[in-house]
């Protein structure tokens, strides 16, 4: 890992109880996590996986939910960071304190289903979809029901980055993403199965400087209700 790098494991920043197991946890959960890490506000954060994006994203938008909104992401995380022949050592490295305090959390980042069912109804937001477009088709689930969110604009998060430069984010993103439909001039809600693809397309959103919101529940939480409306390429 990168030198003096604290270790936060996927499962930290997920409730984990079906359906919605990626669902954000709880203000318990979130400030033991923080009180382990020795987090204070006024610290600089810089995040990266090991992945390209997607649980560095989810981490981001965490931060932004508990007020944290001045962290740095290490693009292409480790593999550029690899690729770049900067050091890197093994073992745990432990925090620098043993802060112990709560953090307030700020709900604005986050959609739930009724925020969904208002946004196709009133067509007030744009509904990103960053699974593969198996998924979206409807020839794959994760879910009891298959397909996508009516209206949804489907734009795989692997689009987003770039094998052949580290893993880093495509250079041409906002291009990208406008000829899609994702252009910024509506507000952004962002899935895909779990809220962990879809930490990615959040942060580009951020970066790019989109209103953008993440559902959590996803489409884990979506396709296993009976109430949701759902849409396949056979429609």
């Amino acid at each position: 890992h990168i030198p003096g790098a604290i270790l936060i494991e996927p499962r930290d920043l997920i409730e984990g109880t079906p359906p919605a197991v990626g669902a954000l946890p709880s203000e318990t959960k979130i400030n033991s996590l923080l009180n382990a890490i020795g987090y204070t506000p006024d610290l600089d954060v810089a995040i990266y996986d090991e992945e390209g994006g997607g649980w560095a994203g989810r981490l981001g938008w965490t931060l932004y939910i508990i007020g944290k909104d001045d962290w740095t992401y290490i693009d292409g995380g480790i593999y550029s960071w690899h690729e770049k022949g900067l050091p890197l050592e093994g073992g745990i490295s432990l925090p620098k304190s043993n802060f112990h305090n709560s953090v307030d959390i700020n709900l604005e980042p986050i959609a739930d289903t009724q925020d969904v069912l208002s946004a196709i109804a009133n067509k007030t937001d744009i509904i990103w979809d960053v699974r593969s477009k198996e998924e979206y088709d409807g020839y794959k689930s994760g879910s009891n029901r298959a397909g996508h969110i009516p209206g949804a604009i489907n734009i795989d998060w692997l689009e987003l980055k770039d094998e052949k430069r580290g893993m880093r984010l495509r250079k041409d993103l906002r291009q990208f993403l406008s000829d899609r439909g994702i252009t910024g001039d509506l507000p952004i809600i962002t899935h895909c199965q779990t809220h962990h693809r879809s930490g990615l397309s959040y942060l580009v959103g951020r970066m790019l400087g989109f209103k953008i919101r993440a559902y959590p529940g996803s489409w884990a939480e979506w396709g296993n209700r009976l109430d949701t409306p759902v849409e396949t390429a056979d429609d």
